[in-house]
């Protein structure tokens, strides 16, 4: 009687194999052939679709930048690629908390106390704003949180993302260009606003 035959190995994945090699059209092929699954997993895990997008993008750039540690022999390339996705889900889930939490320290501030629109404070104000849209939108952003929603240093990385470090870099450069404007242009002979020093 024949023995039945030995079975043989599993075939080698081609794409999985020209990826971790750093083929570009392996990139494509997996894009194309793996990615709604990872946005699937991202969806089923977050609410927001916009997110479970940006997650899936997020996957792939991580997992091209990370192919060298990508084994074709220790699993397949989309079980590693739902394995890099459920880790920046949990990343985004982790950021959208921060987020919430900041959100809700700042609504349980105290209201300031009801007063009477003083002129010049307006007038500071609208002049800060032109300058402010002067400047570059990284900064212009930063500045205007500081600024306009008086929150610190640490509740504008919280809430943006941004690393502490850049957060103060960005907040002390906006706020040397916005000096030498103010004093370029005139734009209030007196003392500079107080809003200005809220920065923090």
């Amino acid at each position: 009687m024949t023995a039945p035959p030995e079975n043989p190995d599993p075939p080698v994945d081609d794409t999985a194999l020209r990826f971790r090699a750093g083929d570009e059209a392996a990139l494509r092929e997996a894009y194309d052939r793996y990615g709604r699954a990872v946005l699937h997993l991202a969806t089923t895990m977050l609410a927001n679709r916009a997110d479970a997008e940006d997650v899936t993008q997020a996957t792939f750039v991580a997992a091209w930048l990370g192919r060298d540690t990508f084994d074709p022999a220790k699993g397949s390339l989309i079980g590693w690629l739902l394995g890099i996705g459920r880790r920046k889900v949990i990343d985004r889930m982790r950021a959208s908390a921060r987020e919430t939490r900041v959100v809700e320290t700042v609504r349980q501030l105290p209201e300031p106390a009801q007063t009477g629109p003083d002129p010049d404070r307006v007038v500071d104000r609208l002049v800060i704003a032109d300058e402010l849209a002067q400047l570059p939108d990284d900064q212009r952003r930063i500045l205007e949180l500081a600024f306009y929603d008086d929150l610190t240093h640490q509740q504008i990385a919280a809430m943006t993302g941004v690393p502490l470090g850049t957060v103060k870099s960005h907040i002390r450069r906006g706020m040397a260009s916005l000096k030498r404007r103010w004093e370029v242009d005139g734009a209030a002979p007196g003392p500079r606003p107080a809003g200005l020093s809220g920065a923090r």
